[in-house]
């Protein structure tokens, strides 16, 4: 009985229509006006702190580190609690688990934090997301390391 279920759940997912790499770049481009307006926010105190001068912490600074932050945070929180950043709702796609059942924080972890830090922090590998257009499942490295899916919300 439980292999006819996972047979259910396979068969569903297949249903699905996944969203291409052009979709996902215009919702990562919402998502990005997004994170600098929260940025904008957030890092306008700081103009009026030590000169304007950013305040440095070992090589970092703190408008560069409260940005980082942000820039995770948003990813990992909109991820998990709705499936979906401002930009996927916006669109109409959201990330689900292969299987169909709720994400879970090692998915979106993986996926949003692992996922990201590893195309932030090797730039050139960055051309790795025009895999999302030639994969029969749309998937980018980061969905393949979470086993996740990029899917149009009916």
């Amino acid at each position: 009985m439980s292999e006819h279920v996972i047979y259910a759940n396979e068969a569903r997912v297949s249903e699905q229509r996944y969203a291409g790499f052009w979709m996902r770049l215009w919702a990562f481009l919402i998502d990005l006006i997004v994170i600098s307006s929260l940025n904008g926010i957030l890092l306008s105190p700081f103009k009026f702190v030590n000169e304007g001068i950013a305040i440095s912490v070992g090589i970092w600074t703190v408008p560069g580190i409260v940005s980082a932050i942000v820039f995770y945070a948003y990813f990992v929180l909109m991820t998990k609690f709705f499936g979906q950043t401002v930009g996927k709702m916006i669109l109409g796609i959201k990330v689900v688990r292969e299987n169909e059942e709720p994400l879970r924080w090692s998915d979106v972890l993986f996926r949003e934090l692992v996922g990201r830090f590893i195309y932030r922090a090797f730039w050139f590998l960055m051309v790795l997301y025009i895999i999302v257009g030639f994969m029969d499942e749309k998937q980018g490295l980061h969905d393949m390391i979470a086993d996740t899916r990029v899917i149009y919300d009916r």
